[in-house]
């Protein structure tokens, strides 16, 4: 499991009052805008996090976090959580950041895929409460695309050869790995516009290449595009422009 160093935690205790009977209700949670969280092997990924939080009791340290199979088994590697910022008698908006940095903390590419968001709370007291908050969030591993297109220049009406190759970040080894079988689009923009058209799709081979060909008609930029699944995020190449002559 990947979770990390200890939890940062800036709440500021408060004495709030008029909260739902048993503690605390949870309300209005989002998780990186209710994107995935898509994660390479190299660099801190920052994640917003924003919550309502109301409760008869004084408490520090709320936090919204990702579990599986229960609320022991988490994923984060650092949560930062701002101050109260009041909404009524009892009530905060509160503000997170939760931190995922496969270069410093160790991950498994297990852990891609579907999480549940829950919120917690802990007391002045002693004590806290902790809530399912009944939403989804995937936290997926990045992919990557290369492209070229040749020759260049092209005459019209002859092929056009385009290449690539789909990779994605291997949490394990921290190295973008071949991602094989999978089913990436080819498109096009000619020149002078500023929208892609998918031309054809065609699947990736066992080692992750791409090869298509296709009749040079204009110039314009060639680019492959690949859409994701439940545990890679989407990604697209960078441009390659082919003039026809």
């Amino acid at each position: 499991m990947a979770v990390g160093a200890a939890a940062v935690f800036a709440g500021v205790a408060a004495a709030p009052a008029g909260a739902a009977e048993g503690g605390v209700s949870f309300t209005r949670v989002q998780v990186n805008g209710g994107k995935p969280i898509v994660i390479g092997v190299s660099k801190e990924v920052a994640v917003p996090v924003t919550f309502r939080m109301a409760t008869t009791r004084r408490w520090e340290w709320p936090a919204v976090f990702l579990y599986r199979s229960n609320t022991d088994d988490r994923l984060w590697h650092a949560i930062e959580t701002g101050d109260c910022i009041p909404a009524g008698r009892g009530v905060c908006d509160i503000k997170e950041t939760m931190f995922f940095d496969p270069s410093v903390w160790d991950m498994d590419n297990s852990e891609a895929g579907a999480w549940k968001v829950a919120a917690e709370v802990h007391f002045e007291d002693d004590g806290g409460d902790t809530d399912d908050e009944g939403l989804t969030a995937y936290v997926k591993r990045n992919s990557r695309l290369t492209v070229n297109a040749s020759p260049e220049p092209v005459a019209k009406g002859k092929t056009l050869t385009v290449t690539g190759k789909v990779t994605r970040a291997d949490w394990e080894t921290r190295k973008y790995a071949s991602y094989p079988g999978r089913r990436v689009s080819l498109q096009f923009k000619p020149t002078g516009t500023t929208t892609y058209t998918t031309v054809k799709k065609v699947y990736a081979n066992n080692s992750g290449n791409l090869s298509t060909t296709v009749k040079a008609s204009k110039t314009g930029t060639w680019r492959w595009a690949y859409y994701g699944n439940t545990t890679t995020g989407p990604s697209t190449s960078t441009g390659d422009n082919v003039v026809v002559r």
